[in-house]
């Protein structure tokens, strides 16, 4: 399989760059390939633009403006997003991420007739989320009811297809999180794609669990 790595961390040095380049060794110790897009490292613009807005419902949609990015994440089978949650919520950048390339004509279609939207960008698979927050699991489980989770889960891969694989796995009080815990985080996000099979293995899994 080919993945396409979102990291969205502005510091070279940070655990979620750790998280990255784990997740890129363990996908490539298996055989899949791996291209890493470093929202900040390359500069990425999260404003979504007034050309961008006025046009979104034009057809064809004008997505020039990210054009390298969407032809990345079509030629992509699964989508791996390494991020920390702040204020509960993506980094700005990826949001804008999502804002501008999960865009009309790449993550979906609008329906002719208005209301729903068609999914579109049914190359991709797989769609894990590898994250941290500041807060206990508690607070961003219980007090908060997952934010993150909830949108991924349920208003941005449900876009990508029907059936796709969704994971996401989480390191919570990370501001207090010891070398040990954090060894043992990596550890558990390299177990769990070192368990990924080929791109027929996950379409038969996902056939096999649909109504």
């Amino acid at each position: 399989m080919h993945f396409l790595l979102v990291l969205a961390h502005p510091l070279p040095e940070s655990f979620a760059c750790a998280v990255a380049d784990t997740a890129t060794r363990a996908l490539e110790a298996n055989g899949h390939s791996v291209d890493r897009l470093d929202l900040y490292a390359e500069d990425f613009d999260p404003r979504l633009s007034r050309t961008e807005r006025s046009g979104y419902f034009d057809d064809p949609y004008d997505a020039t403006g990210v054009g390298a990015i969407v032809d990345r994440l079509s030629a992509a089978d699964g989508l791996i997003l390494v991020f920390p949650q702040w204020w509960f919520n993506f980094p700005a950048i990826l949001k804008g991420f999502f804002d501008r390339v999960f865009a009309p004509g790449i993550a979906f279609t609008h329906d002719a007739a208005g209301g729903r939207i068609i999914r579109k960008l049914t190359n991709i698979r797989l769609l894990h989320a590898y994250t941290t927050t500041g807060s206990p699991w508690w607070i961003a489980r219980l007090v908060m009811g997952d934010p993150v989770r909830r949108l991924l889960r349920r208003g941005i891969a449900p876009f990508c297809a029907k059936g796709v694989d969704f994971q996401m796995l989480s390191l919570h009080d990370m501001d207090r999180a010891t070398d040990a815990r954090r060894r043992a985080h990596l550890d558990r996000i390299a177990r769990r794609l070192h368990r990924i099979g080929p791109l027929n293995a996950i379409v038969n899994v996902n056939a096999r669990t649909l109504p």
